[in-house]
């Protein structure tokens, strides 16, 4: 969770959002082929927990509690202090540890390699879903119109 005073850093946004949402099979596979895995210490080890899920809905917009889903977190510390954080839905504890360490080594001269074997992957990969999934829909589009019927 952020602290109101700090700034948000939208890349880390960014990056923590595809690392949340990835298949947990292709982020493993990843991270393991990266083979660059620091030494770090737990802050927070993988624990698995509930959240509220809220919705909104309607012309005002008024939230609703949707429901709970259950989700593994996570927080280490690399050896030379930074700090990262994994959040997954589900209950899968490798794939939030994979997540910090990999958040952890966005933020430090590691970034670009990470970025390169790991983020980018990920990041074709949804984007290919999300055109499948977008492809397929609209073969299911239907269009109407209407023919004029001559009468005056």
């Amino acid at each position: 969770m952020e602290n109101p005073g700090e700034p948000v850093d939208p890349a880390r946004k960014t990056w923590m959002s595809l690392l949340a949402t990835a298949p947990g099979a292709r982020l493993l596979q990843l991270w393991q082929a990266y083979g660059g895995q620091p030494d770090f210490n737990w802050l927070r080890p993988p624990e698995i927990g509930g959240v509220m899920v809220r919705g909104r809905m309607g012309g005002t917009g008024a939230p609703f509690n949707l429901g709970e889903m259950t989700v593994t977190r996570c927080s280490v510390v690399l050896n030379d202090g930074t700090v990262g954080h994994g959040y997954v839905q589900g209950r899968d504890k490798p794939r939030a540890q994979a997540a910090a360490v990999i958040d952890a080594l966005m933020q430090t001269s590691a970034a670009p390699a990470v970025r390169r074997a790991i983020l980018e992957p990920l990041t074709t990969a949804r984007q290919a879903s999300r055109q499948d999934r977008a492809a397929k829909a609209a073969a299911t589009k239907v269009e109407f119109f209407t023919m004029v019927r001559g009468e005056d």
